[in-house]
C-alpha cells in the first residue's frame, strides 16, 4: 500500500467513523482507518484527541465512498 493510493474522506468520532465503515462495506468498499490517539497510547504518549479517528479510501474508490460519507453526514444533521 503505498500513501498516495488513498484518500482522506472523513474524520470523526470513532462511533461515526464506524457507522461510515459499516455502510461501505456494505457496498464492498474497504476503508482504512486511522487513529493517532490509539497509536500514541501504545508508544507510551498520550493524546488531546481520544476517539478521533480518520478515514481512508483508495482513489479507485472514490467516487463511489464520497456519497456514501454525504448520506451519513445527513443523517446526522437532522
Amino acid at each position: 500500500m503505498l500513501d498516495n493510493d488513498y484518500v482522506k474522506i472523513f474524520s470523526g468520532t470513532f462511533i461515526i467513523v464506524q457507522l461510515v465503515v459499516d455502510r461501505l462495506d456494505s457496498v464492498g468498499i474497504n476503508a482504512i482507518v486511522k487513529d493517532e490517539s490509539e497509536s500514541a497510547r501504545m508508544a507510551g504518549f498520550g493524546s488531546s484527541f481520544q476517539g478521533f479517528q480518520e478515514l481512508y479510501v483508495s482513489k479507485e474508490e472514490l467516487d463511489h465512498a464520497i456519497p456514501i460519507v454525504e448520506a451519513v453526514k445527513a443523517e446526522l444533521e437532522v
